[in-house]
């Protein structure tokens, strides 16, 4: 690791790889990051649920898409 920076609002870890140079990555997502809430209490951690997600699609689709006009008889 080459530094830490806060981007955002969210806490980063400079990185240094050989061949590709200095990256960014956001230190939740290495073993880095706090202990999770989940951890603490013993607690299962939440998964994205896949119908669910369909269904926040489906919804997004629904509220965003343009009404087609009518054809005239």
């Amino acid at each position: 690791m080459v530094k830490t920076r806060r981007i955002g609002g969210v806490d980063t870890l400079i990185l240094r790889e050989p061949a590709r140079g200095s990256f960014s990555v956001a230190r939740e997502w290495t073993d880095w990051a706090d202990p999770s809430l989940y951890d603490s209490l013993d607690l299962p951690p939440r998964r994205l649920d896949a119908d669910l997600l369909l269904e926040l699609a489906v919804l997004l689709e629904q509220l965003t898409s343009k009404p087609q006009k009518e054809l005239a008889s």
